[in-house]
């Protein structure tokens, strides 16, 4: 892989797939500004000095314009290197009945995981033009392409993450700028290791899963690390779908 220089920012970076990618994009040489609504940094034990050294936490709350820019304004000088990427992780999960579900909670979900992707991407944009090649990451959902009872509001969102990804593309290719969509299956982190090993939707998972069972945030943290080190402008765009091949299983 080719060396590599430069800041990227994590949104969601102190947990779960979100610690993941700081922290492989950290071990690939890279600074990572990780923000998120606690303003910690992940778990660090993995990487050497020099690493940790590249990673550095900052609050923010990705709702919110005025904080986005704030935070987004700190970053280049946080490190002294230019701002080379964005991963565009945060995000949150309610579920509820169709028919009931609050559109309160239906508007939260849409304004978390897709108009903060927006309102990131926008806060960044001049920081990437600069450095006249640069990646947007966004971490959507393979179920942006299901229909799952309750999910209404977390797969529209979803969906929207993988739109907003394709507009981008074509908008901002001209500025260097590439932005691929990440979309995971059922991963397990800090955050539901207890869930996803409760027995019968352990067995579930094992059954309905080609790869045998859900994949771990070390699997989208190394793909993400490993998107940054690509050389090449063409590709961009595209939806990679990380599920075990549970998406495309009958």
């Amino acid at each position: 892989m080719p060396e590599i220089n430069g800041t990227v920012i994590v949104t969601g970076g102190s947990r779960g797939i979100g610690a993941s990618i700081s922290t492989e994009l950290a071990g690939a040489g890279l600074h990572v500004a990780c923000l998120s609504r606690s303003g910690e940094l992940p778990d660090l034990q993995g990487l050497d000095e020099a690493a940790q050294r590249r990673v550095r936490a900052m609050r923010c709350d990705i709702t919110d314009a005025d904080s986005v820019q704030a935070a987004f304004a700190a970053v280049p000088e946080m490190f002294g290197k230019p701002v080379v990427g964005l991963v565009n992780n945060a995000g949150i999960h309610l579920q509820g009945a169709s028919a009931t579900f609050p559109i309160a909670d239906f508007e939260r979900v849409m304004t978390t995981n897709a108009t903060s992707v927006l309102l990131a991407s926008q806060a960044a944009y001049p920081y990437l033009c600069e450095s006249g090649s640069s990646l947007i990451v966004n971490i959507g959902s393979f179920y942006d392409k299901l229909g799952v009872k309750g999910n209404a509001a977390y797969c529209a969102s979803k969906a929207a993450v993988g739109a907003i990804s394709r507009c981008l593309a074509v908008e901002w290719a001209r500025n260097g700028i590439r932005v691929l969509n990440i979309a995971p299956g059922y991963i397990e982190t800090d955050l539901n290791r207890e869930e996803l090993n409760g027995e019968a939707l352990q067995a579930f998972l094992k059954k309905r899963i080609p790869a045998g069972g859900p994949g771990q945030a070390a699997d989208i943290g190394r793909l993400v690390a490993m998107l940054f080190q690509l050389p090449g402008r063409f590709l961009t765009g595209e939806t990679l779908y990380v599920d075990g091949g549970q998406g495309m299983a009958l």
